[in-house]
Parts: structure tokens; sequence; C-alpha cells
């Protein structure tokens, strides 16, 4: 037997739960399939997340989303979409075995960090020792001793950005950091970023902090530690129905946040190079309504 929905939602974090909710408040028949990988439930505590002046942990957030979009008569469901097809009415996706046809998908599959091998990664990151986003929690880290790890020419960046909350700030680098450009160097050394003359072999703890060993057995510890290894973008299901995506993998959208197959939307990490809550939640709105307004009308 094939499930029908006004629309299937691929990704059940705030962007993926937004547009559930607007679907609903709608009247529109909406699932979402969530794998239960959203990056969101790695926040210890976001504290630039509008309304949540003393903060609010990922997890909190994502299970007020649940409840609210599960309130107004979403549909979530566990499961991963394994594929996902066009159909004369829509597409045809298939999760866990069984199949979904919807007449509109948004797609909001978010992405995966790519993180150092560090023992007790999940308690550093809960323990604010192992940090993922500047933007959101870099007010946080006022002060402290900051390492940055990663491919030079990419993550000095994220160095002089981390300079905006603290004065001591390395940068520790998986590759020669000889082979930083010229500008990098410079600016590293004009913002007065320390910059590691070795490479990192390994990532420890020290009871609270994270140390950097370095080729030569040599360890730096740091308060907090920031990696720049990059990430990767899911949107494999879109793109193999044609979508458009840049370099990086993310998906190309329209102001309405359309990909390039026709009825197939996208919001969140998916789309956009700045990983920010609000900004995943904006698209989310945007793609719902414009779902809904071209829908035929469901009158009361």
């Amino acid at each position: 037997m094939t499930d029908s929905y006004d629309c299937l939602i691929v990704g059940g974090g705030p962007a993926g739960l937004t547009a559930a909710i607007y679907l609903a408040r709608y009247r529109r028949k909406v699932l979402v399939v969530d794998a239960g990988k959203s990056r969101a439930a790695w926040i210890p505590t976001s504290h630039n997340y509008p309304g949540f002046e003393d903060g609010i942990s990922g997890k909190a957030l994502l299970a007020k989303l649940r409840e609210q979009a599960a309130e107004y008569g979403a549909e979530l469901r566990k499961g991963e979409v394994t594929k996902l097809e066009e159909a004369r009415d829509g597409f045809v996706a298939t999760a866990d075995g069984k199949t979904i046809a919807a007449r509109r998908v948004v797609m909001a599959t978010g992405i995966v960090d790519e993180t150092p091998a560090l023992p007790g990664l999940r308690d550093a990151v809960y323990e604010g020792a192992l940090r993922f986003c500047p933007i959101c929690d870099g007010y946080e880290a006022q002060g402290q001793k900051i390492a940055v790890l990663g491919d030079i020419n990419t993550a000095w960046r994220k160095a002089l950005f981390l300079r905006t909350y603290s004065r001591d700030v390395t940068l520790v680098c998986i590759d020669d950091p000889a082979k930083g450009t010229a500008e990098c160097r410079r600016a590293l050394k004009d913002a007065a970023v320390t910059l590691s003359e070795e490479c990192a072999a390994d990532i420890d703890r020290n009871g609270e902090r994270v140390v950097a060993v370095l080729e030569s057995g040599k360890r730096l510890e740091f308060d907090v530690l920031y990696p720049a290894l990059g990430c990767e973008v899911r949107s494999q299901l879109a793109t193999a129905l044609g979508a458009k995506a840049n370099e990086t993998g993310n998906l190309l959208v329209n102001d309405c946040q359309l990909t390039s197959v026709k009825g197939l939307y996208a919001a969140g990490d998916v789309v956009s190079d700045l990983h920010q809550l609000s900004v995943g939640i904006g698209h989310a709105a945007i793609a719902a309504t414009k779902i809904h307004n071209e829908l035929e009308r469901n009158l009361a």
C-alpha cells in the first residue's frame, strides 16, 4: 500500500519541523520522515536563538518543535528515505520498505560535520570543550584559550573570526603549515593568531580541556577547540533527481526555496553554508507557504 500526502518532509531538524508546523496549520496532510541525525541535537545550549535568553539545548528545541507539529496534525515518522523518484502527480519515496506518495517534497536533510578522532567526543561537545559553530557560541568562548583545527588555507578564516572573542587563538594545522598562502599567513600575523609550525598528529583530552598532540609529541592544551574539517551535505537524494547543487553539494534554490526540480523544495543547512537555526526556520516558512499556495485550495 502507498501512503499519500500533500507534502513529504525529509529530515526532522528545526527546518523540517518548522515546515511541518506551517503546512499542518495550513490544513495540509504532511509527513516528516526523520532518521534522527539532526545536527541540532548536538547543541548543548544555544544562546542566540531568539526568545530564549537563558539558552535552550538542541534536544529541548527539537522536542518542542515535534510536540507543536504533532499538535496541529503533522505525522512524524522515524525512518530514513532511501529513494526518491518523480511521479505523475509529484513524487514517490521509499522509507524503510514503505512507499510514500507526495505531491511536494521538502528536503531538510542538513549536513554532517567532519569531526576529529577525539576520545569522549560527545562528552567534549556537551562540556563545551569541542564546538562547531563560532557564530552560534563564540560569545561564550570570550577570553578563553581557543584552537582551530584544519587545513591552513580553509581554517584560517575561522581563526580570524574567533579573534573577535579572544586574544589567545591558535590555528593547529592538519596539513603542512608552510603551504599557507601569503594572504593567509599575513592575515594571521596581523591579527596575532598563533600558527602552529607542526601538524597535529592526534587530539586528546586532559580533564575538561582539549589537547592537540603535535607530530613531535608536544602537547598544546586549550579550553575549547573548533574543528574546521569540512562537512558532508546530505543532498544526494535531490541531486539524484537532477537537482542542481554547488561544488560543496548545497542545493541551489530560488527565492521560494524551490530547487531546479519542479515540486522539490529545500531548507536549512542543505541549502545554506550559514548553519544557523534561524536561517533554516526562515527557509522552511517560505517553502511551506509557497507549497500551500501552489496546491489546489483546501476550502473548509
